[in-house]
């Protein structure tokens, strides 16, 4: 696959669908009782009791169903934190989704929590995939444990079921015990994660002595190398390794160029990387401004925009190139992700004459 991921036997649904950029990412909660130091969630949400969909924060489900329409979502990760904390909200998602786009629309969960009576609330709900986060310390002891009821209940309930873990490069000898014991319950996958440095995270990896991968990387080093060793064991349970640089190289240029379609505005240039480019020019009277530009520079309406939210005027970036030596105002060519968030990404100031 692309970006250093590989895969053995079939992927899981979940996953084919990640890949094609058209699942949408719902954080249903922060919070998680593991408290796992590995953990990359950001600061933002770990620990905490937030809503998101995708990089926009919401606070019901009709916020959820639009934001998966602006992607034209053909599946959801439901994620956390653990959604087993929150199970109204997350039943209440499911079921939202499911009406909505319909039963061919693909809802996978990731828990680490193992409570039967929760899991039956999933499957009623409608929830297609269920993967299991083993703490490492049960890794080499899953035989007979909670997980194996809990996994042997969800396939009885019609549930893809797999587990899904970080490959930590000091944990090969559990590792190995996990994929063997997941062998020989016949679950549906293993997904190893590349292991990633983030700013909750990097205090407790550094102690550990872990480093990056290289230096454009924010992969543990050994990570990778750990999954491709594992692709190669002599099992029958499908494995797959997804590389950092495959979730934000692939997955999340493909899901913000499915909503950047949807959402780009007549004065905006989408870019290959699912970006939009648009001119700004900074004013305290951005309404003021666009009437002066129009009837100056006999600029179409259509090409200008009121930002409101950010209090400046918004200009066809082909447009504002040729007029900006022109005007007294600052002028740039800004380059932003097409998400609720609308994270800048380059700015690019215009000299005045």
């Amino acid at each position: 696959m692309q970006r250093g991921s590989a895969h053995t036997g079939a992927l899981p649904r979940g996953c084919v669908l990640c890949e094609k950029g058209a699942k949408l990412v719902l954080l249903v909660t922060g919070r998680c009782r593991r408290r796992c130091s590995y953990c990359p969630l950001s600061a933002q949400k770990r620990g905490k009791d937030v809503y998101f969909a995708n990089e926009r924060r919401v606070a019901s489900v009709d916020e959820v169903l639009d934001e998966a329409g602006l992607m034209d979502a053909l599946g959801t990760g439901i994620t956390g934190g653990d959604p087993f904390l929150v199970m109204d909200r997350t039943v209440e998602a499911i079921e939202g989704l499911k009406r909505r786009f319909g039963e061919r629309h693909h809802i996978h969960l990731y828990t680490s929590t193992t409570d039967p009576v929760r899991i039956g609330r999933l499957a009623k709900a409608g929830l297609d995939e269920i993967r299991f986060h083993p703490p490492v310390g049960m890794w080499r002891r899953l035989r007979g444990s909670v997980f194996d009821e809990a996994v042997e209940l969800s396939q009885d309930l019609g549930m893809g079921v797999g587990f899904e873990v970080p490959a930590l490069p000091w944990r090969e000898v559990d590792l190995v015990a996990l994929i063997a014991h997941a062998d020989s319950m016949e679950l549906g996958f293993v997904n190893l994660n590349e292991l990633e440095f983030s700013e909750t995270n990097w205090r407790s990896l550094r102690a550990l002595g872990c480093d990056t991968r290289d230096d454009i990387s924010s992969g543990v080093a050994g990570s990778q190398g750990l999954s491709l060793r594992m692709l190669r064991s002599d099992v029958s349970v499908p494995l797959h390794y997804c590389s950092s640089g495959f979730k934000d190289g692939v997955q999340l240029r493909r899901r913000i160029t499915r909503r950047a379609r949807n959402v780009r505005k007549p004065h905006e240039l989408l870019t290959d990387d699912g970006t939009l480019v648009k001119g700004v020019v900074e004013t305290g009277d951005p309404a003021g401004a666009a009437r002066e530009i129009a009837r100056r520079f006999g600029v179409p309406r259509r090409l200008l925009w009121v930002d409101g939210a950010k209090k400046r005027l918004e200009v066809a970036p082909w447009v504002l190139e040729e007029i900006a030596s022109e005007l007294e105002l600052p002028c740039f060519l800004v380059e932003e992700y097409p998400t609720a968030d609308r994270l800048e990404v380059e700015r690019e100031p215009l000299r005045r004459r």
